[in-house]
């Protein structure tokens, strides 16, 4: 193979159109020779966008070629890749490697090892140098961030590495994305955390209940917006000494002074009574019912439990074809409705069952706060239909409209002495004329 430095541009462009049939040009390119414990030369490039099969299992993957002494061995050896670098085409020439290799043979080689472990440390390199150029970048990871994710979730050694390249929209950054370790660059001082929040889509999770106490607090948010972040993110734990927290969680540290400590304290007192009355409301339907203060203008929010599934990875399982539904079982979110005690609807609802614990109008708005909450929060409907009862009573008390509430109310709450109550006067009229037209 020849020098790096005899080689032009346009021989590089030409000659990776020859080896991965694709009529752009390449993002970037690494030519280089690795000397001592092993020798071979490699040339790796980086297409402009990715494959249309980039994702197709079934697909043979022609990316890398295997040359031995100039001798050709092998149009794809997947061996010398790991899965998160299939996207990247190129040739190796080994100067170790026996002439006589058979597919068996290669994957027991450790020589092949060796090889595989240079590539992945040459690609990484590769896209560090990418990364230099901002418009180049922004191409790349808009293309192949996926498998940068996944490389994350796959490739243990190298995940702090890896991290490095990842970027991701921000409550600050706007329309930009922002890395790592520009984040940690822009924390504060006491700050202990990168907080981040997962979500469907960047408009779904940038105005979400949950970050309103980050935000008030000035502390920047992460959103991870794609659903292989779910999967990379439990593998990524912490950043430079920096603990990584999801927002939609228990336990958020907010980082409290001991006056805020001591003030929550005696809001969790206050508010105790209230707590347990919503919770015997609701049922098996949350584990528990607790005072928080990640809220600022939201009533409530559901969270989920520190190390089961958050809302939008429950989600994600949902929506697999082919999931195991006894896995959910376990693994489904355990639900805590967190209430902002400082909220007017919580104060007011704290009151009406202060004044009447068996208050049936306020049990209904307990449901009507949890259905909310449950949207909100990021989780589906158990029931639509009560909701949108809930909801149509509301509209006809907003419009003046009296003439249902009663039917309905027994309807929602599902009262067991529904079967003792007389019909209406009009029903029984209507049934007398009924009698009389037959």
């Amino acid at each position: 193979m020849r020098k790096p430095d005899e080689v032009k541009n346009d021989e590089y462009s030409s000659f990776y159109k020859s080896i991965s049939n694709d009529w752009e040009e390449h993002l970037a390119v690494k030519h280089f020779k690795v000397e001592g414990q092993l020798e071979f030369s490699g040339l790796l490039f980086v297409p402009k966008r990715a494959p249309m099969e980039m994702f197709d299992t079934k697909k043979k993957k022609n990316n890398i070629k295997l040359y031995v002494r100039r001798v050709f061995i092998m149009d794809n050896c997947e061996e010398l890749m790991p899965d998160w670098l299939s996207f990247v085409k190129g040739v190796v020439d080994s100067e170790d490697l026996p002439l006589n290799l058979s597919r068996e043979n290669l994957q027991q080689n450790k020589i092949l090892k060796l090889i595989q472990k240079n590539l992945v440390k040459k690609c990484i390199e590769l896209f560090n140098e990418i990364a230099e150029n901002e418009e180049d970048f922004k191409t790349f990871y808009d293309s192949f961030a996926k498998m940068i994710k996944l490389g994350i979730h796959e490739d243990a050694k190298n995940r702090k590495k890896i991290a490095e390249l990842l970027r991701y929209h921000s409550t600050k950054s706007g329309d930009d994305r922002v890395s790592l370790k520009q984040y940690v660059e822009r924390m504060k001082e006491s700050q202990k955390h990168i907080y981040y929040i997962t979500g469907e889509s960047k408009a779904a999770v940038e105005n979400s209940p949950f970050l309103e106490a980050l935000k008030k607090r000035d502390l920047e948010v992460l959103f991870l917006v794609d659903p292989i972040d779910e999967y990379a993110i439990q593998q990524l734990k912490d950043y430079k000494g920096k603990t990584l927290a999801c927002a939609t969680k228990e336990g958020l540290d907010l980082g409290l002074t001991e006056e805020e400590k001591k003030a929550k304290e005696e809001e969790k007192a206050a508010f105790e009574g209230l707590c347990k009355k919503v919770k015997d409301i609701l049922g098996s339907k949350v584990e528990k019912v607790a005072i928080s203060d990640r809220m600022v203008g939201s009533p409530c929010s559901l969270v989920t439990g520190e190390y089961g599934w958050s809302a939008n990875m429950e989600r994600i399982m949902r929506a697999q074809a082919l999931r195991d539904s006894t896995m959910s079982q376990y693994m489904m979110a355990k639900k805590t409705m967190e209430m902002n005690p400082a909220h007017p609807i919580i104060k007011a609802l704290k009151d009406k069952f202060g004044a009447d614990g068996a208050d049936k109008s306020a049990k209904d708005l307990v449901f009507l706060l949890y259905e909310t909450a449950l949207l909100t929060s990021g989780f589906t409907l158990d029931d639509p239909s009560s909701f949108s009862g809930r909801i149509h009573k509301l509209i006809r008390l907003g419009l003046s409209i009296g003439g249902d509430d009663e039917a309905d109310d027994d309807e929602e709450a599902g009262d067991e002495d529904d079967d003792d109550e007389e019909p209406p006067k009009l029903e029984n009229e209507d049934a007398h004329d009924m009698e009389d037209v037959d």
